[in-house]
């Protein structure tokens, strides 16, 4: 792979309107503001990060997370695009713009979560795979569908799905985002059918063709045919280290607002990642500040702000590696012993007492419930669209999700499109609703 054909402007669905040369230096900057602005992204508000939405306390919900992770991913593509141009002077590739694509591509890597955290993505897999709508298989698989897109469902994938796909009355190429922004999202450039039962994979069948066309143009290494696989596209990396760095420290300063874990735990969590004179710089410049919150601040950014140089560094040193698609594993997973031991402690801690803690199974327990009721309901009704009942079922999906297509695949889809794209509080008030638990005040 070569930076040059790797970094295009290029816009999906408007091949035929662009100059790939024009522009190029700020078309990327458009990606972002595109969206900034949209629907989905807004909807972020309202979803779950790992804690329940916030009532005195404010913690991360998607939207926030996604902003940070835009933030710490243009840092690492400023970082690297800086260093890229002083090893290759003379290249016409843009480095300059790999900040913007990066920050782009991270705003956007969590739209297609569904409500209620990954609780969300388990609750639609599971009701395919255990559920309800276990049955469906045999009819899906018979029409030539893709089950495992499904039962592995994969929220990085249905965020490509949402950027790509024409929905009705739409424009065509969906967001028209450019090419390098869209590649970048894509943590797993494989098919379901190759995912192994688990919920990572890039695209669903729906998008195949479209992601080959786009990794084809950019020269993305194919590794399979059937099944699709490529190898990653390079900034994909560093996407991926901002949303692995942002997660598991703010994870923490979220669990310290919320009291689950203490101010001297959280401190030697945070100072277990720097040595020798860099602790006892943090060390020093903690007994300057009285306020408890603001010591953990402090050292959350001091924290981001080393794995922000950690991680940059290793893409440069991997660079080579990368670009011949042989670079194994993360760039999170092979920081330096001191760094990746205390990171390894944040997951540790988190795994046992953040992500177990009451609040966050009770917010797993009622997504469970929630999405599964609405997606038997309405999977019900795409399959029995004469009933009564269902005509006033399928009335409450906007027109935009195609309930009426020619494959029972694509009908499961349009009502996944629709459930995935909900907020929580929404989910919520249309299953208390649907139930009669809830009514419209008159």
């Amino acid at each position: 792979m070569d930076w040059e054909r790797l970094l295009s402007a290029k816009r999906f669905g408007m091949e035929h309107y662009e100059n790939a040369k024009k522009h190029e230096r700020t078309e990327y900057q458009r990606d972002y503001d595109r969206l900034i602005f949209s629907s989905p992204f807004r909807r972020l508000q309202n979803k779950t990060q790992v804690f329940p939405l916030p009532g005195s306390i404010f913690v991360h919900n998607r939207l926030t997370h996604s902003l940070e992770v835009a933030s710490v991913g243009r840092s690492m593509g400023e970082n690297v695009g800086r260093e890229l141009r002083k090893k290759y002077p003379g290249s016409e590739a843009h480095f300059e713009e790999i900040g913007s694509i990066v920050a782009a591509a991270c705003l956007a890597h969590d739209m297609g979560n569904p409500p209620f955290g990954h609780s969300g993505e388990k609750a639609i897999s599971t009701f395919f795979s255990e559920g309800k709508g276990a049955f469906l298989k045999g009819e899906v698989e018979q029409e030539g569908g893709r089950w495992s897109d499904f039962t592995c469902f994969e929220g990085n994938a249905n965020a490509i799905r949402l950027l790509m796909h024409q929905f009705r009355g739409r424009r065509e190429g969906g967001f028209a985002m450019t090419y390098s922004t869209l590649a970048s999202i894509v943590k797993y450039p494989y098919s379901s059918e190759l995912s192994g039962g688990k919920n990572k994979f890039g695209f669903f069948a729906s998008e195949e063709d479209d992601y080959r066309q786009i990794a084809e143009d950019l020269g993305v290494a194919k590794q399979n045919e059937y099944p699709l696989r490529f190898v990653r596209y390079p900034l994909v990396y560093l996407v991926e280290a901002a949303d692995d760095i942002c997660y598991q420290v703010m994870d923490i300063e979220d669990a310290h607002k919320l009291r689950l874990l203490t101010t001297e735990k959280a401190i030697e969590l945070f100072l277990g990642f720097f040595e020798g004179e860099s602790r006892e710089r943090c060390v020093r410049i903690l007994s300057y500040v009285t306020d408890v919150n603001e010591q953990i601040a402090y050292l959350r950014s001091a924290v981001i702000g080393l794995l922000v140089g950690e991680c940059s560094a290793l893409f440069l040193a991997n660079e080579e590696q990368i670009l011949a698609g042989e670079f194994s594993g993360t760039l999170i997973g092979n920081v330096s012993p001191v760094i990746a031991k205390a990171y390894g402690r944040c997951a540790e801690f988190a795994l046992q007492y953040i992500y177990r803690s009451k609040d966050v199974l009770d917010i797993e327990l009622a997504g469970y419930r929630i999405i599964g009721y609405l997606l038997d309901v309405f999977t019900d009704a795409i399959r029995n669209p004469q009933h009564a009942y269902s005509k006033l079922l399928l009335d409450r999906i906007p027109e935009q999700y195609e309930t009426d297509s020619t494959t029972l695949y694509g009908k499961t889809q349009s009502v996944i499109d629709y459930i995935s794209g909900m907020t929580d509080v929404y989910a919520l008030d249309l299953y208390r609703k649907i139930t009669g638990m809830g009514l419209p005040v008159v």
